[in-house]
C-alpha cells in the first residue's frame, strides 16, 4: 500500500516536471523562437501557452516592443555650405521578423543597435551634404527626417528590424563656430542698436526743434496780441484823457500838476532847482477856484 502511494507521488512529480519542461508562456510584449539542437524550429508571436519537447528543445524570448536608440554624443556632419554642425538624434525601432533578427545579429540587441546607428549616420551624412543650415534647422527638416527614416528602414529590414521614426533632437554649431557666430550676432545687434540710437537722437532733435519753433511762434503771437491790447488800452486811455481834458481843461491841468507834485516830493532827499516864477508852481501860488 505504501509502495503504491509512493509510486503515485513519484509519478505525479515526474509528470509535473515533464509538463513544466514541455510548456512555455509567450508574453504579449515578447516573441519566442523554439530551438532544437541549436536549429530554429518555429517562431511564436501570439501570446499564450505553448508546448515544446522537453530536454530536446529550448526557447529564447525577444522583446517585441518599440525600442529607442538614443545617441550618446552628438555627431558632426557637414552641410552643403561646407559648415560643420553637431546633430543629436534618436531612432524608434522594433523587431518585426524574429527569425531574421536572430540569423542576422544572433539576437544581440547591442549588435542591432550598432548596425542601426551606422545606417542612420550614413543616411544623415548623405542628406546633410545636400542641404544648407537653414534647410536643416527649419526649411526642410521634416523632409530630411522622412528621407532618413525610409533609407534606414530599408536597410534595417535586412536584419529583421523596422525603423518607425528618426528624429533630430538638436542641431547646433561646434564650439569654435558657435563663438564666431555669437560674436557676429553681437556685432550685428550693436550695429542695429547704434542705428536705433542715431535715429532716436535725430527724432529727438527734430522734436526739440519743432517744439522751439512752436514756442517762438506762441511767444510771438502772445507778444503781438499783448502789444495790440496795450495799444488799444493806450488809445482808449488817450481818448479818455482827451475827453476829460475837453470837458474841463483847467481841472485836467490841476490834476496833472498834483500828480507831478506827488511824484516830485515823494522822497525828502529829492532836490529840484527851479525858477520861482516857473509854471511848475502855478497851483501852489494860485489854487484853482471852484467852478473854474
Amino acid at each position: 500500500m505504501k509502495t503504491s502511494i509512493r509510486n503515485v507521488l513519484v509519478g505525479a512529480i515526474v509528470a509535473l516536471i515533464l509538463f513544466s519542461m514541455s510548456t512555455f508562456v509567450v508574453d504579449q510584449r515578447q516573441s519566442a523562437i523554439v530551438f532544437q539542437l541549436g536549429e530554429v524550429m518555429r517562431v511564436e508571436t501570439a501570446p499564450g501557452l505553448n508546448f515544446k519537447l522537453p530536454l530536446v528543445q529550448n526557447v529564447r524570448f525577444f522583446d517585441s516592443r518599440i525600442l529607442t536608440l538614443d545617441t550618446v554624443d552628438p555627431e558632426r556632419f557637414i552641410t552643403a555650405e561646407k559648415k560643420n554642425v553637431l546633430v543629436d538624434s534618436y531612432v524608434k525601432w522594433r523587431i518585426f521578423d524574429v527569425k531574421q533578427y536572430y540569423v542576422s545579429v544572433g539576437g544581440d540587441e547591442a549588435r542591432a543597435q550598432t548596425r542601426l546607428l551606422q545606417t542612420v549616420n550614413s543616411a544623415l551624412r548623405e542628406e546633410f551634404g545636400k542641404l544648407t543650415i537653414h534647410d536643416v534647422v527649419s526649411g526642410k527638416r521634416d523632409e530630411l527626417m522622412r528621407v532618413v527614416q525610409e533609407k534606414t528602414d530599408s536597410d534595417a529590414r535586412r536584419i529583421g528590424v523596422e525603423v518607425l521614426d528618426v528624429r533630430l533632437k538638436r542641431v547646433d554649431f561646434p564650439v569654435e563656430i558657435s563663438d564666431s557666430v555669437y560674436r557676429r550676432m553681437e556685432a550685428e545687434r550693436k550695429r542695429v542698436a547704434n542705428e536705433l540710437r542715431a535715429t532716436g537722437n535725430a527724432e529727438s532733435e527734430k522734436i526739440r526743434a519743432d517744439a522751439d519753433r512752436q514756442r517762438q511762434v506762441i511767444l510771438s503771437q502772445a507778444y503781438r496780441d499783448a502789444q495790440k491790447i496795450k495799444g488799444e488800452g493806450d488809445a482808449r486811455a488817450t481818448a479818455l484823457y482827451a475827453s476829460a481834458f475837453g470837458r474841463n481843461p483847467e481841472f485836467f491841468a490841476f490834476y496833472r500838476s498834483l500828480e507831478a507834485y506827488k511824484q516830485t516830493f515823494k522822497d525828502k532827499s529829492d532836490v529840484m532847482v527851479l525858477d520861482p516864477s516857473s509854471s511848475f508852481f502855478k497851483y501852489l501860488k494860485t489854487p484853482i477856484r471852484g467852478g473854474h
